[in-house]
């Protein structure tokens, strides 16, 4: 009787516990995708790494084929099996991603339009009609009874299309013709159409792997444009063609030679000038034509030279650059037209230890500087007789930029305002009376959304190495700081990009289940000013994982969350970070999300065939040299994952991403299920028809930020 009694108490106790298991981790009964390894063995400067899954890589040929070789339907096989096992392990969730999806797509206002901006006796906006995922591209003209023209119809263009991306716009001199870039692919190589928009008819020229823009000389018949390397993406050569010839006929006016660099071509804001410029991480130059002679003769302003970073505006008879020559955090001089050498250059706004120069606005009557001090943006008015003086900002962490402000002869300056609680907002400012009116705030809909019922902040974590590294947070008004909060944490952390505390409509649903929202603008971006930027990358990138870490542990010590509650994102080079930080301080995440993450650097940086590589050596570092090499694959998130736990994990990437190709999050995915010692979930969404930003609808995007959200809201027991 006793043993018959203790071995059905066992009995019980063993089902209790798989019904537990079953209810709290229903995927454990999926069967799992597993890859096939293929060891190849990757060496150089007599180190040996041994891949086991490179053979996920496919060129673009295997995958434009009609036909699937058999490495490529392995590969496919693979990304739709784990496809598959995702729908299955987060199929409970369905319910609450249909929710999540509904509720953000209702708080966006269905027949929006943009703030119009008025250029050459035209007002251009942007208009979506409800029930549309494409906009419409329209103008009037600047008279009494004009009526509205369409110039492009989005939601026509775009029908029967799975994904299809609209790139640059831009309009003859004379008003006649519109150039405009289309993607249906998601590479970003863009073919370039040409309208009539007196006729509504296209013309029968048509220019292929562009880089979507096209640039009017003042001619109303010649434009300027860019093409790409097929292989690489890198944009290479900048083009001339003619309206009316074929584009076999168009002549190359400049080829960037330079691997390392990459071109562009555009018009100072005066209309006057055209302008090609050549850049890579640490050295530009630029070169300019008289935009009434495109025939002529292009001049270069200023050699370029290796850390000489420069950019060109014209006003007047002065060419305005804003530089970082001897001025680490850059500043503003001018040269004349005719005497552009970097010997002739005179300061208009001079360098500072502790303001970072941004950029600038010019006017007739006022210079407008865009300013970063203490890491928050600000606005600098000056006229040209001395009167200066910055616009004033409330919150405690927010965004300001100029934008739109095509026209010289005015005082009125558009702004763009956005801080954590106040929604996305559209300025005008007369620079002379200082009145300033309120032309658009976003409309937050679905609900009674009040800013007042949110708190921010900005704070202060202190790294392992003494730096003091800022936090914004915000949350709904009520949240005690008792250390029981789930949070979300962001990051980027890469090339300079700063991580700005803006609105986001979406978040909402995130801050109304009593999350926290923080950003972490670790080193790696410039919100500090230049020297942010220098201390996190190439051999001191581990910087910018070090202080996410710190950050992460800086808001449980304050009580803000804990350990089993605090979530980890990152995107592209910020899915970098997360990587990093999985391997380096996995139990201090409950879940990871890495969206289209930059994970295998050390092959990735090795392999100058793949779009991006050899212009950003000086962001990473070029692995052929070996200090490089080793400092690299000390951090690679691919080459360092390990026999051990795991926190949760969702991988988002795109089947055609040409940014971060899709076997680098396959590949790291495939590791981290052959390594990782726990059960918790590991996930990877690939969807097979875009790329690195996702789908090209307006509402389509939100069914994976949705996935995302209920990924986290899965692992915090949140079910509604």
């Amino acid at each position: 009787m006793k043993t018959t009694f203790f071995s059905l108490l066992t009995f019980f106790v063993l089902l209790s516990s798989c019904k537990k298991t079953e209810t709290t981790k229903p995927y454990l009964t999926l069967e799992t995708p597993v890859a096939k390894k293929v060891p190849l063995e990757l060496t150089i400067h007599d180190d040996t790494r041994i891949d086991n899954y490179f053979w996920m890589r496919l060129s673009d040929e295997q995958k434009n084929a009609e036909t699937p070789d058999t490495q490529t339907q392995d590969v496919l096989d693979y990304l739709n099996a784990e496809n598959k096992y995702l729908n299955k392990a987060m199929a409970h969730t369905q319910g609450l991603q249909d929710k999540l999806y509904t509720e953000i797509v209702d708080r966006i206002k269905k027949d929006d339009q943009s703030v119009p901006v008025n250029d050459n006796g035209y007002s251009y906006y942007t208009r979506f009609e409800e029930g549309d995922d494409y906009a419409l591209f329209c103008r009037i003209k600047l008279e009494d009874g004009a009526l509205e023209e369409i110039m492009l119809n989005g939601p026509k263009m775009a029908k029967g299309y799975s994904y299809y991306g609209i790139g640059g716009q831009s309009v003859s001199p004379n008003n006649t013709i519109l150039a405009f870039g289309i993607d249906t692919i998601s590479r970003r190589q863009y073919t370039i159409y040409f309208k009539n928009l007196e006729t509504g008819e296209l013309l029968k020229d048509k220019l292929s792997n562009t880089g979507g823009g096209a640039t009017w000389a003042n001619d109303n018949k010649t434009i300027f444009y860019t093409t790409k390397d097929p292989q690489t993406l890198r944009q290479n050569k900048i083009v001339k063609h003619i309206i009316g010839t074929d584009q076999s006929e168009d002549v190359v006016v400049f080829e960037e030679k330079d691997d390392t660099f990459s071109c562009g071509v555009g018009k100072t804001k005066s209309d006057a000038f055209l302008i090609i410029g050549s850049s890579q991480t640490l050295s530009t130059e630029y070169r300019y034509l008289d935009a009434n002679t495109p025939n002529g003769e292009w001049k270069v302003i200023q050699p370029r030279e290796k850390d000489l970073e420069y950019s060109v505006d014209h006003f007047e008879d002065y060419f305005y650059i804003r530089t970082n020559k001897g001025a680490k955090n850059f500043k503003l001089v001018k040269t004349p037209i005719n005497k552009t050498e970097k010997e002739n250059w005179v300061d208009v706004i001079p360098h500072r230890e502790d303001v970072y120069f941004q950029g600038m606005d010019l006017f007739k009557n006022f210079l407008v500087a865009e300013e970063r001090k203490d890491g928050l943006r600000t606005i600098r008015v000056m006229d040209w007789d001395g009167v200066d003086y910055y616009l004033e900002f409330n919150d405690p962490a927010y965004y300001a930029s100029t934008t739109s402000n095509i026209d010289f002869d005015t005082n009125m300056l558009r702004y763009w305002y956005s801080s954590l609680t106040t929604p996305n907002s559209t300025y005008e400012y007369n620079m002379a009376t200082k009145e300033r009116v309120l032309l658009k705030e976003e409309e937050v809909l679905g609900g009674n959304f009040s800013k007042e019922n949110y708190v921010s902040e900005r704070l202060f974590a202190t790294a392992t190495d003494g730096t003091k590294v800022p936090v914004s947070l915000v949350y709904k008004k009520g949240i005690e700081k008792n250390g029981n909060n789930p949070l979300f944490l962001y990051a980027y952390g890469s090339y300079g990009s700063n991580s700005e505390p803006t609105f986001s409509s979406s978040r909402l649903s995130l801050l109304d289940r009593g999350f926290i929202y923080a950003i972490a603008h670790i080193r790696g971006g410039q919100e500090m000013g230049r020297d942010w930027y220098e201390d996190g990358k190439l051999l001191k990138k581990k910087n910018t994982f070090t202080d996410f870490i710190d950050v992460g542990k800086f808001l449980v010590d304050e009580k803000f969350t804990n350990s089993k509650q605090l979530y980890a994102y990152g995107g592209s080079a910020g899915g970098l970070l997360m990587g990093a930080i999985l391997n380096m301080e996995p139990n201090l995440w409950n879940g990871v999300v890495a969206a289209v993450p930059f994970v295998d650097v050390v092959s990735t940086m090795l392999d100058e065939t793949i779009p991006l590589t050899t212009f950003e050596f000086d962001e990473w570092g070029n692995p052929k040299n070996k200090e490089y090499y080793d400092y690299m694959k000390s951090y690679s998130p691919y080459d360092n994952v390990e026999a051990k736990d795991y926190p949760s994990i969702l991988i988002t990437t795109g089947y055609w991403d040409s940014q971060v190709q899709y076997w680098e999050p396959a590949k790291w995915i495939a590791k981290l299920r052959e390594l990782k010692t726990n059960d918790n979930l590991l996930l990877m969404d690939c969807n097979m028809e875009t790329g690195h930003g996702g789908p090209s609808g307006r509402f389509e995007r939100y069914k994976r930020l949705a996935l995302t959200y209920a990924f986290i809201f899965d692992l915090e027991g949140i079910k509604e």
